[in-house]
């Protein structure tokens, strides 16, 4: 108790707040730019936290990083641009709502669902860190494999059309996926001589031409025909907000818990957890057709996921010492330098400094509400812009946001690139979600069946003798059968007749 009590006064200095504060800013406008991740926000802070105490060094780190997640909803609903990778999963969704005049309803349940999942992140955090710690730290190269299966297999729940198309797009992803260094033999694959090539193709870039630059081209296109501009009028974000909850609790508790335990997993983190509890609400929606025309269902499971995720990033890291995610990776290296070694015996050490980490985790999402609110009318704003002002300014943010993930030409060339790519891929009705998701997933595929092929001397049996990679083996194949079985002739007849013998007779 005497810990907590040290802990309260530590956050509670008036230069630890004003620490908080500066961060929530920095991490709203950070996260709500295209390009400019919740990586690069906590990575820029960095530096600064070499002349702070602790407390503010992480105080600094982990609102900024909780801002940046919820900020890149902002641009995700206005524009189909998402400011982070966390966001991409439901852009589709969240902007389609926008075009049907449904803005406000969408940025106040992604703002109120993002406060209550962060929130309820921290608690699993606070209360049940050694024992989920205790089943991450069990994960093998095996388990991750089949966790990689499961989460490609949710290519064909969040395209919005065709199926085929779908896997389509998924096997262009991994295709993309397996440019760079072979993870097992080290061979070049697919690099032509560039150099650049050589670490493979970079997410941030491609994501951003995936959905910003191929946004771009779309309004430049129809720009001289006099293509539509989203107008929106400042309304009460807060209205039906009470309809949602009473409709969908279920589905952000869901969420909620999905995304903790996917951040809880070494290397995972909340774009994954966004993309697996978005395909996972539309696989188990009474109204699966309304998913991808702006269906408010799928926003509240993956919005929920990805800022829970936050918390449940924080538990492997805080327990073993082992990154849950890029941004837990950088806060590793913090807590060393300011001589918190992260492991078990830090919470007999040091507990008064991991329960202020709790506290400022509770600040920072309490915080994100008004902060939230006023980022969401302040950038309502820019709809009001003339369009031939508003997409030249954008693209330069996508410029800065790829050159500084590459630090070279290189980034925003392949921005460029994916850009032209993606808006021919939507020309011709084929989505970009599934082509992201397996570029984010391909290389996780990869590296851990060829680990566990060499671990097991080549038994494919391995794959299923432990409980937890059995467990996953068997919900993954059975996933795929029942999918098979859809795709068949006779699966297909058994399914209409269930649904005509459940009309009314003519």
């Amino acid at each position: 108790m005497h810990a907590i009590w040290t802990a309260f006064g530590l956050v509670f200095d008036i230069q630890v707040l004003t620490v908080i504060l500066g961060s929530a800013i920095f991490g709203m406008f950070v996260g709500a730019m295209p390009g400019l991740t919740a990586t690069m926000a906590t990575a820029l802070l960095v530096p600064v936290t070499f002349f702070m105490a602790p407390v503010p060094a992480l105080g600094a780190i982990v609102t900024a990083t909780a801002m940046a997640i919820f900020a890149g909803d902002i641009p995700a609903a206005m524009l189909r641009m998402p400011g982070t990778p966390a966001s991409a999963a439901y852009a589709d969704e969240s902007y389609e709502m926008t075009k049907k005049g449904q803005l406000d309803l969408a940025m106040g349940v992604n703002l109120v669902f993002s406060v209550l999942g962060g929130i309820f992140g921290v608690a699993v955090l606070i209360l049940m860190a050694p024992a989920l710690a205790e089943v991450a730290i069990n994960f093998s190269s095996y388990e991750y494999f089949w966790l990689a299966c499961l989460g490609l297999t949710c290519a064909v729940f969040i395209g919005t059309g065709d199926a085929v198309k779908g896997l389509l797009s998924l096997f262009i992803g991994l295709a993309i996926g397996c440019i760079g260094i072979d993870p097992a033999a080290g061979q070049q694959r697919f690099t032509f001589g560039i150099v650049d090539l050589l670490s493979g193709i970079d997410f941030v870039p491609t994501l951003i031409g995936m959905f910003a630059v191929s946004e771009l081209l779309r309004g430049a296109a129809t720009f001289e025909k006099g293509g539509t501009t989203i107008q929106q009028h400042v309304g009460n974000m807060f209205a039906g907000l009470g309809d949602v909850w009473r409709k969908y609790w279920k589905n952000f508790f869901r969420g909620s818990i999905l995304g903790t335990a996917i951040g809880a997993l070494p290397g995972a983190g909340a774009d994954i957890a966004a993309w697996v509890s978005y395909a996972v609400s539309k696989k188990l929606s009474k109204e699966p057709e309304k998913f991808g025309t702006g269906h408010i269902e799928g926003i509240v499971d993956s919005t929920s996921a990805n800022n829970s995720a936050l918390g449940g990033a924080w538990i492997p890291a805080l327990v073993f010492g082992i990154p849950g995610d890029s941004i837990t990776a950088v806060v590793i290296g913090v807590l060393y330098m300011k001589g918190m070694n992260p492991g078990p015996s830090v919470f007999t050490q040091t507990p008064e400094l991991i329960y202020a980490v709790f506290i400022i985790f509770i600040l920072a999402n309490l915080l994100m509400f008004p902060l939230g609110w006023a980022a969401i009318k302040s950038a309502k704003q820019i709809l009001r812009v003339p369009r031939n002002i508003l997409l030249p300014v954008i693209l330069i943010f996508c410029l800065v946001g790829s050159f500084a993930m590459t630090n070279s030409l290189y980034g925003v060339v392949l921005m460029v690139g994916m850009g032209v790519f993606g808006w021919f891929l939507e020309e011709h009705g084929i989505p970009v979600a599934p082509l992201i998701l397996g570029l984010v997933l391909g290389t996780m595929l990869e590296q851990n069946f060829m680990t566990s092929m060499i671990k097991s001397d080549g038994s494919f049996l391995a794959f299923v003798e432990r409980p937890i990679a059995g467990v996953l083996g068997v919900a993954t194949l059975a996933t795929w059968a029942l999918m098979i079985w859809k795709l068949l002739p006779f699966g297909r007849r058994n399914d209409g007749v269930m649904t005509a013998g459940d009309t009314s007779p003519p």
